[in-house]
């Protein structure tokens, strides 16, 4: 399957492309940055650390995308919209881990998913899907009037997000197990005098700092008794190898919005 990585240069693009090369059935066909980036014209490979590929990175995504049957994209909610336009208009597999998309921005996606064949998640490994499943099942089993969900979640000091795409998956995940919305139900900030906690709420605690790949805990909380689910990336490839895997299950299928949960066979 020929894959194009958009943010080619960054850490994620970089991780994208050596898994690509890893992978039977995958080959980089494509690598886009900015205009502007010092490393249009070089080679992605060499810029991957993987050597020549014959691939050079450019900043015309549309002369990529026409020539390509899948995008992984990990860049940002403005980048994301215009390539999933693209992609729309190419008829091809767009691959999206971008977090912090308003509605709006969702709103968008799904419009170019009734063209293009478009796999969007907050976190693509199988840990945090699996995670986002049980939690889903925890907060099913326990009552909202019995136990409180909070999330708690980690990231390196360069995220620009928060709470992180993957601490509101898990909150949608607790949200659809007790049956309500997460909107409404969301506590994102807590200061000065707050009174008691609102029975059902799901409230979310956001860490940075350092190196932080990711980590990720559901509380639930009773009287006398907690529950701790979790989660701990310890390298980014998990990310890229879910990408990967979620481009080759998606080629050929019907254009339409998908998850990993999707691509995993998780869902219900």
């Amino acid at each position: 399957m020929k894959l194009a990585v958009v943010g080619a240069a960054g850490r994620m693009g970089q991780t994208l492309i050596r898994t690509i090369v890893e992978t039977p059935g995958a080959m980089l066909a494509g690598a886009i940055e900015r205009s502007g980036s010092p490393h249009i014209g070089r080679d992605a490979g060499e810029v991957a650390g993987v050597g020549t590929l014959g691939v050079p990175i450019t900043d015309d995504a549309l002369s990529v995308f026409v020539n390509v049957q899948g995008v992984l994209d990990f860049t940002a909610p403005a980048a994301t919209i215009e390539f999933a336009e693209l992609a729309a208009q190419a008829r091809i597999v767009h691959v999206i881990g971008t977090t912090g998309c308003s509605a709006e921005d969702d709103a968008k996606i799904r419009a170019a998913a009734r063209h293009a064949i478009i796999v969007k998640s907050g976190n693509m490994s199988l840990g945090v899907n699996l995670l986002g499943v049980l939690v889903k099942q925890a907060a099913r089993a326990l009552g909202g009037d019995d136990f409180d969900i909070e999330i708690v979640e980690m990231h390196h000091k360069h995220k620009v997000d928060a709470p992180s795409g993957t601490a509101l998956l898990l909150g949608q995940a607790a949200a659809a197990g007790r049956g309500i919305e997460l909107a409404g139900h969301d506590v994102r900030v807590r200061e000065g005098h707050t009174g008691p906690r609102n029975a059902g709420d799901i409230g979310f605690a956001t860490l940075r700092g350092g190196s932080v790949v990711g980590d990720h805990s559901v509380i639930l909380a009773g009287s006398g008794e907690r529950i701790t689910l979790s989660h701990h990336a310890e390298d980014r490839t998990i990310f890229a190898r879910g990408a990967v895997k979620a481009a080759l299950w998606a080629k050929g299928r019907k254009p339409g919005l998908y998850s990993m949960l999707d691509v995993l066979g998780l869902s219900e």
